[in-house]
């Protein structure tokens, strides 16, 4: 599983193969930075060993499909070579796309083994919970066995120990990883190098999901007891304003209820607030655990059905369910004193309960508005 996400934490951008956020021709794939760190480390220890970089230079991914990557630069000097590849992320929103991954491979005295450092760029992990122990870079542990495993073959075909240290950096990164949820994660000084296959899968979720993952052991590891995910930073601040919650407390949930909740589910914490918008939170209380729009929208009936019965009239439901958005039947609602806000709340936290099932987890919600005014709160 990923260290932490390395998208930009906005939300959309349009990238070629979208139209209106719809595909209208297949996305292309992309390299993780553990396969170009992997590659790149593999053309500096061959350079080291023999004095020639292969370029391109191909490596095995886990899955066994074997990828060649194009050299940057590269770099030949007494007692270390440096190989540099430039990470393509295909059409994925992927903050490390155009970033040059470098690895500078130097021999270590005999029985040392395998060692990483974290370079310019690369991060170092300073909290408990995330797959790699505190102290070490923030590389993956998949990209570590992958390169590992390119040591240990080289170094074998040519009759040498496989004692190396390898050292990952990525000019900017420390820049970059600000627009990344690593600061929140504990990880300082730069970027994760990521990946469990290999390969970037355009617009994939998994990447959000295993941050939120890695977010829930590093606060479980602190000992925290309570989290807050949100949809968004308006409604995480007008919770924050009400809890002063630590930073690590911040789940960064977004449109991804489905992938908090259940992991959640096995690995509880005393008490969980979500917040959110209006509309985010009526497709929770449908049912919906991908808030995301293009994945889930706001059901009309559902709206007009949670209008308290003493309030139902057959005038009011058409007007409902002729509406075009869910703040639209908020607003109109409400002139007419009726408060959905509430009802809407109580009905995402019984989503939530249900989705976690027997775990040990209160749950609250908060509803906002766009500008960030609390519109309800329950329990």
């Amino acid at each position: 599983m990923p260290l932490a996400y390395n998208r930009s934490m906005s939300e959309t951008k349009q990238v070629p193969g979208l139209k209106n956020g719809h595909p209208h021709k297949p996305l292309r794939r992309g390299w993780t930075t553990g396969a170009c760190a992997t590659a790149a480390a593999k053309s500096a220890l061959t350079a080291l060993i023999t004095g020639t970089f292969p370029d391109p230079v191909t490596i095995t991914l886990p899955k066994g499909e074997q990828p060649s990557f194009p050299l940057a630069f590269e770099t030949l000097a007494d007692g270390y070579a440096s190989a540099g590849i430039v990470k393509d992320a295909g059409d994925d929103p992927d903050v490390t796309h155009g970033a040059t991954i470098i690895a500078t491979v130097r021999p270590m005295r005999p029985e040392t083994g395998i060692r990483f450092v974290a370079g310019p760029g690369v991060g170092t992990v300073t909290l408990a919970g995330l797959p790699v122990p505190v102290g070490e870079p923030a590389i993956n542990p998949v990209p570590r066995q992958m390169m590992q495993e390119v040591v240990t073959t080289i170094c074998s075909e040519h009759g040498l120990p496989p004692d190396v240290e390898i050292t990952i950096s990525i000019p900017e990164g420390e820049m970059l990883a600000e627009k990344t949820w690593n600061p929140r994660l504990g990880i300082r000084g730069g970027l994760s190098i990521l990946g469990t296959s290999g390969i970037v899968k355009p617009f994939s979720c998994s990447a959000w999901i295993h941050s939120i993952h890695r977010g829930i052991d590093v606060a479980r590891a602190a000992g925290l007891t309570h989290v807050l995910g949100a949809t968004g930073s308006t409604s995480e601040a007008a919770a924050q304003d009400i809890y002063h919650l630590p930073e690590i407390a911040l789940l960064d949930m977004g449109d991804f209820a489905g992938g908090l909740l259940k992991y959640l589910r096995n690995h509880p914490i005393d008490r969980l607030t979500i917040a959110g918008g209006f509309a985010k939170l009526t497709k929770l209380a449908q049912g919906a655990l991908d808030l995301h729009s293009g994945r889930s929208q706001v059901d009309m009936n559902f709206l007009a059905d949670s209008v308290p019965e003493a309030d139902q009239t057959d005038d009011l439901r058409q007007v409902i369910l002729s509406a075009n958005t869910a703040l639209e039947v908020l607003e109109m609602t409400r002139q007419r004193g009726i408060d959905l806000a509430p009802i809407i709340a109580v009905k995402a936290a019984r989503i939530a309960r249900e989705t976690l099932r027997d775990a040990p987890v209160s749950v609250e919600v908060i509803v906002t508005d766009r500008k960030g005014n609390i519109l309800a709160r329950h329990p």
